[in-house]
This record gives structure tokens, C-alpha cells and sequence, in this order.
């Protein structure tokens, strides 16, 4: 009998997560007005509060999960509130640390957009409109920066996951003899990347079944690029000892300093070693559509895969990542398996594009709706005025900051400019100024990343701890950057009153005893 009560009841069901039109217009009206006054007001916000974990933490209370519901127009306010104040905002003018772009409103619309049609953008029968826009998609960012428009390709996560997925293509694609993912036969599989790869390449190598053997690590020159003669040595040791080349990974635009390995030299050395090619380009990929891109940049055409980060510097919120392979038939050969649940192809006379074939995941959100949009908005030559925009900027801090006798410009490739901030009359004790400088720009990295006027990172260039600015932000102005070296040295000078007379007391305790 309580059965079939419940049964009628349903016949009106209304669930507690529903909502109706006008209410959902009411609350969509309120968040919208209030993210509108938040883009107008970000460049008078701090870059970020600074608060530590456990006072974030008290702000969202004590408490298990609730037995009853709260109107959600009292949780949509507090949770605009909790996440506007105590956020640290990568759109705002001022921050250039980890390479995540200012996200483009219209991919923020963009967003709520694809939420509200929830397609599955794992098969086209779940996902129709939604899998010819990645699809188009995946061709203009193809087209954007060079590569044939005919490869294949999707939307993931990020760079992490885009490299994996070229990783395993070429695994695939190269050493196809491999019997349990960890050797080729007797014949060990060995992976070329210079040393400043990104840790996507520790990852890839470890949850492949490698290992962190296969992974060789090729020295780089002055400049941060893989040196390719030492890439080629280095191969040819390898196959004299019995091991199986499969994969070199060239970087176009490292993390540290932006630097783009010499990708045509690598380029010929894969062909000569049948070797796959693939190039690591989630920051600097999209700056090969500037006319005067570089030879090493513009390279990457020659890659069998590329991995790229709309997220980075296309601009799109987060997440965002996006692999590139030139024949579309490594990734099915991958990815692609067929159990009995599926029924995907539904006997159309055309073949569509089932995405679950193409990468990892089976169920996959609708990324490209963001991506697209902001294309279509702004075009290549918006591109090309933003990306250019960046880097110019990048060379003006530069600039800037060797009119200051305080600061010490480092290096400068493509949006990345790194410095460090050396005080005047240090002692003359070379081996002891050298880690005393260490350690005061890494204290005044954390002391500047907490102050809220601007937000950077930093690098480790030839074991000097230095402080990196990585513009990928379209709000930046010229005024903004010319902000950071007054800021800099601000913070730098009360620093150095507070460390400078402790440490080397230290230093004189020390090479006394």
C-alpha cells in the first residue's frame, strides 16, 4: 500500500533539485548582474586575500552534510560572496604567475550554456550538435597555428592530459610490440625530453607502465633549448644497447622561461630514426600564428602530435586542454574499443565521430562550446593582437626592470619575463651572496604573492631562485606592468633590513667553526 501511495505521488513528481522557469530567471538575472560588476571591478580588487587554508576554512563552517535543504537563492548569494572575496583571481590585470589565462566572458556564458544541455560528448548519438562543434573546433585551432586541419584531436582536461594522450598515440603507434606495457620484448623503450620538460612527462612514463627509466633527459644550452646533437648521441647510444627509441618531445614554450626547442632539427632527427615527434606546446603553441613567430615555433607543423591549452593562451576558462595528431587513425588505433553496451553507430548512412574512440574518457563534458565561441568572436587576427599584445608587454617589464639598479633581468622568450631582486652593498662573499639571494627572492615571492598588489611565480635558471611573470592576460595594460618593479623593490628592501644581518651572522658563526 506505501508502495503504491508513492507510485501515485510521483505521477506530480516534483524532485527537490527542480526549478521552474521563472525562478530559474530570477536567480540566472542575480548572478549574472553581480559576475558583470565583478569583471568591472577586478582591477581595483587585490589579485588575491592571502587568507591561509584554515581561515577559508572557517568561513564555510563546522558540520556534517545537512539533513535539510536551504532556498537557493540564500546559497547562490553566499556562495557569490564566499567565492568573490576570498579568491585569488587569474583574470585580474595584475596576475601573471602560473600560465592559466584571464578567462574570456563570452566562454564564461559559454559555460553556463553548455550546463544547461548537458551533452555527453563522448558519442555523436548523445551529443550531435555538440560533437560537430569540438569537431570544427578542433580544426580551427588546427588551421589557427599551422598544423594540417585533416588530423585528428580532442578536448581534455589540459596539458597533462593532452600530452598523455600523445604519449600513449606513439607508444601505440611505435613500439607496438610492447607485451606488458613496461618492455619491448628484450628491447627497453626509451623516451628523448629535454631537462626542462614539464612533470607531465614523469607522469606519463610511470602510469604507462614504463617507468621512470625509459625517460632520458637531454641536456639543454644557454638558452633553456635541447641541444640536438646530444639528442642524437644519445639515441644512437641507446639502440646500440639494445633499447627501443620511440618518442622525442620538444617543448614550444618550457614553463620556467618560455623557451622553444629547436623543433626543425628534432623534427629531422625523428625522421631519420623513425621516431614519433611530439610537441609539448600548451602555453606556446598559438603564438606560431604571429607573422613573425619563429623558425623553432613554427616547427611544431612538423610534429606527429601536439598538445595545446585553449586555458593557456587561447584564453578560455578553465578546463580546457587539446591534443592534436596528424593521422587521426593513432588515436582510434589507441583508444578505440567496442563492447556489447555500446550502440553508438546506430546504422547511419555517414560514419560520425564518436569521441570515446579518441581518448581516455567515455563520458566528456562539452569543452569546444567555449572555445568555439571565443574563435568565432575574435578570429585569427584577434588572436594574433591579443598573443602579440602579451608579448610585448613581457619585453617592456623586461625593459623596465633594467632601469633599476635593484632588479636583475634574466631572460625573456615569448610572455615570460623572469628577474630577481639584488640589493645594493651586499658583502663581498660571492658563495654566500649567492645563497643569501636565494633565499631572500624566494621569501620575497611569498611575501608578494600574500600582498595582493600582483601575482607572479618563479624559476630555478642555472640554480638562481628567480621571480617570473607570465603574461597570458588580455586585461594587462602597459600601466600594470610598469607597476611590478616599484612593487618589487618595496617588498625586496624590507626584506633584505629584516634576513640580511641574521643570515650572515650565520655565514661568519659558520666558517669560523
Amino acid at each position: 500500500m506505501k508502495f503504491l501511495d508513492q507510485t501515485l505521488n510521483l505521477r506530480y513528481r516534483e524532485a527537490p533539485l527542480d526549478m521552474r522557469g521563472a525562478s530559474f530567471r530570477t536567480l540566472g538575472y542575480g548572478v549574472i548582474d553581480k559576475i558583470a560588476d565583478l569583471f568591472d571591478e577586478l582591477p581595483q580588487r587585490p589579485v588575491t586575500t592571502g587568507e591561509s587554508p584554515q581561515a577559508i576554512r572557517q568561513l564555510l563552517g563546522p558540520g556534517g552534510l545537512p539533513e535539510r535543504g536551504t532556498p537557493a537563492t540564500h546559497l547562490l548569494e553566499e556562495a557569490t560572496e564566499l567565492l568573490f572575496d576570498h579568491s585569488l583571481f587569474n583574470g585580474h590585470p595584475r596576475f601573471w604567475g602560473y600560465i592559466t589565462a584571464s578567462a574570456a566572458p563570452i566562454g564564461v556564458l559559454a559555460d553556463l550554456l553548455a550546463a544547461a544541455v548537458n551533452p555527453n560528448v563522448g558519442a555523436f548519438m548523445l551529443s550531435p550538435m555538440a560533437t560537430e562543434i569540438e569537431a570544427q573546433t578542433i580544426r580551427w585551432i588546427a588551421d589557427l597555428i599551422g598544423y594540417p586541419s585533416s588530423c585528428g584531436g580532442l578536448l581534455v582536461s589540459g596539458g597533462n592530459m593532452a600530452n598523455f594522450v600523445g604519449f600513449l598515440a606513439a607508444r601505440k603507434a611505435r613500439a607496438s610490440e610492447q607485451a606488458d606495457g613496461s618492455s619491448v620484448g628484450i628491447r627497453p623503450a626509451t623516451v628523448y625530453v629535454s631537462q626542462e620538460t614539464h612533470t607531465w612527462i614523469d607522469k606519463a612514463a610511470e602510469l604507462s607502465g614504463l617507468g621512470a627509466d625509459a625517460v632520458r633527459w637531454i641536456t639543454v644550452n644557454a638558452h633553456q633549448q635541447m641541444d640536438p646533437v646530444a639528442l642524437e648521441k644519445q639515441i644512437i647510444a641507446d639502440r646500440a644497447a639494445g633499447c627501443l627509441p620511440f618518442l622525442v618531445v620538444g617543448t614550444a614554450g618550457t614553463t620556467s622561461t618560455g623557451a622553444t626547442d629547436p623543433l626543425p632539427e628534432m623534427a629531422a632527427i625523428c625522421r631519420k630514426y623513425a621516431l614519433w615527434f611530439h610537441v609539448d606546446g600548451a602555453y606556446g603553441a598559438p603564438a606560431a600564428v604571429l607573422p613573425d613567430a619563429s623558425p623553432d615555433l613554427l616547427g611544431l607543423r612538423e610534429a606527429d602530435s601536439i598538445a595545446l591549452d585553449p586555458h593557456k593562451w587561447l584564453y578560455s576558462p578553465l578546463e580546457a586542454g587539446c591534443v592534436l595528431v596528424r593521422d587521426p587513425r593513432h588515436l582510434v588505433e589507441t583508444f578505440s574499443h567496442h563492447p556489447t553496451y555500446y550502440n553508438f553507430n546506430g546504422g547511419m548512412e555517414d560514419s560520425p565521430i564518436n569521441y570515446h574512440e579518441f581518448g581516455l574518457q567515455n563520458s566528456r563534458g562539452f569543452r569546444a562550446l567555449k572555445v568555439w565561441l571565443a574563435l568565432r568572436q575574435v578570429g585569427r587576427a584577434g588572436y594574433r593582437e591579443m598573443i602579440g599584445d602579451d608579448i610585448a608587454l613581457a619585453q617592456a617589464l623586461y625593459a623596465a626592470i633594467n632601469t633599476y639598479p635593484e632588479l636583475q633581468a634574466v631572460t625573456q622568450n615569448l610572455s615570460i619575463t623572469t628577474f630577481r631582486f639584488v640589493p645594493l652593498d651586499l658583502p663581498h662573499d660571492p658563495p654566500a651572496v649567492a645563497v643569501y639571494l636565494n633565499k631572500l627572492n624566494e621569501a620575497l615571492l611569498n611575501c608578494l604573492q600574500k600582498s595582493g598588489e600582483a601575482f607572479v611565480s618563479n624559476a630555478v635558471v642555472e640554480g638562481n631562485y628567480l621571480l617570473r611573470s607570465c603574461i597570458v592576460n588580455f586585461r594587462t595594460t602597459l600601466k600594470d606592468v610598469e607597476a611590478l618593479p616599484e612593487i618589487v623593490i618595496k617588498l625586496g628592501r624590507q626584506l633584505d633590513t629584516e634576513m640580511r644581518s641574521q643570515f650572515f651572522s650565520i655565514q661568519n658563526v659558520l666558517e669560523a667553526v
